[in-house]
């Protein structure tokens, strides 16, 4: 008896990952086992990081710098690089006894990815698999973003504002990030017509990483529902 088709395969692994859908129900369409749908939509995967990885999944070089630089001058935010934040991933199948490292506020055990993103959503910085009992504080602590910087491996950045020069750029953040440099928070109780008028933009153009995920999450459901496979280093 003949095998899958190659359209059965991409079919069976576009569908789990747009839709969402549980890898049984790829049975009644494509006539294919649970296991084989899970297999194909592994394969596929890696695939995909294969071939498209070396051009997105990656560090920004000296011409992007340059272009995130303009934009966000443009913007009001001279050496802005980006925003950060992070978001949670369910994980339905986590082993039991580890609930209790990636359970955090909800009742779910979850997933952290941590995440910049750029105006036109493009995630050029991705840190995946920290527990979701962690907040952003120890995710931080744990990414290698800034441990880069420290080692001086990141491409250099060079701004003027207010007439004095940089040599670091710096991310958008929430509240609850440290006071580090390298951040820009919101002010937490703006004082006069200044700090409103910032405290709104700051945290305006904050929400391209909000975007980001949210877009992410639309167009791949399998990321919008509580994950079912077992394996960490697959999710």
């Amino acid at each position: 008896m003949l095998g899958h088709s190659t359209e059965q395969k991409v079919t069976a692994a576009l569908r789990m990952m747009a839709y969402g859908v549980p890898a049984d129900y790829i049975d009644d369409n494509l006539a294919m086992a649970e296991s084989t749908s899970i297999f194909y939509v592994k394969q596929f995967a890696k695939a995909i990081v294969e071939v498209f990885g070396a051009e997105y999944l990656r560090a920004p070089n000296a011409q992007d710098i340059q272009r995130l630089l303009e934009m966000n001058k443009a913007r009001g935010f001279p050496g802005m690089q980006g925003s950060v934040d992070c978001m949670h991933w369910k994980w339905k199948n986590c082993p039991r006894a580890w609930h209790g490292q990636f359970k955090g506020c909800g009742k779910d055990a979850t997933i952290i990815l941590e995440a910049i993103a750029d105006q036109e959503t493009w995630i050029w910085h991705s840190y995946f698999g920290m527990p979701g009992s962690c907040n952003d504080i120890n995710v931080l602590d744990r990414s290698p973003l800034f441990a880069k910087l420290a080692n001086e491996e990141a491409p250099p950045v060079t701004f003027e504002a207010n007439g004095r020069t940089y040599n670091y750029g710096y991310y958008l953040a929430n509240g609850i990030y440290p006071r580090w440099s390298t951040f820009v928070k919101p002010i937490s109780k703006p004082q006069g017509k200044k700090e409103l008028i910032f405290h709104n933009a700051q945290a305006a153009t904050r929400k391209d990483v909000e975007r980001a995920f949210g877009i992410l999450q639309s167009q791949f459901a399998i990321v919008r529902g509580p994950s079912r496979f077992w394996d960490q280093k697959i999710l």
